[in-house]
């Protein structure tokens, strides 16, 4: 099945809470994000994010933090596209060593993981067609 991944650092325009805390919603954008990259690589088509079935928060992230986004499909119907997601915390800032200091993390966190369903419409599926015998 097809694979993504998508690294990036947490600005502090991520931030929403006090803290620098990120809203967790930011984890679902990044994953709507991947699930567009695996329907654009499965289908030559950005698809639609139908719904999610399961969403877990596991850990804070932080303006700063470096997150990892991995999906892949796991399910293919007729229109639909199954995936599964996870994001890590790979980096986080270390303060108490200075203003730049950041440190790479031995065991990436998982900060979050979530299951859910993309669909395509069949006249927008441009590749892996099976081409009808006239």
């Amino acid at each position: 099945m097809s694979k993504a991944l998508v690294r990036l650092r947490m600005s502090q325009a991520d931030a929403h809470y006090a803290g620098n805390l990120v809203d967790g919603a930011k984890m679902l954008q990044l994953f709507g994000d991947v699930a567009t990259e695996l329907l654009i690589r499965n289908d030559g088509d950005e698809g639609l994010f139908a719904g999610y079935e399961s969403c877990e928060f596991l850990a804070p992230v932080y303006a700063g933090d470096f997150i990892e986004v991995s999906g892949e499909i796991i399910k293919t119907g007729n229109t639909s596209r199954k995936m599964k997601f996870e994001a890590k915390k790979v980096i986080c800032p270390a303060p108490h060593a200075g203003d730049s200091a950041a440190e790479l993390l031995e065991e990436p966190i998982i900060v979050c993981r979530a299951v859910g369903t993309c669909v395509v419409p069949k006249e927008r599926q441009r590749y892996n067609k099976v081409e009808e015998i006239v």
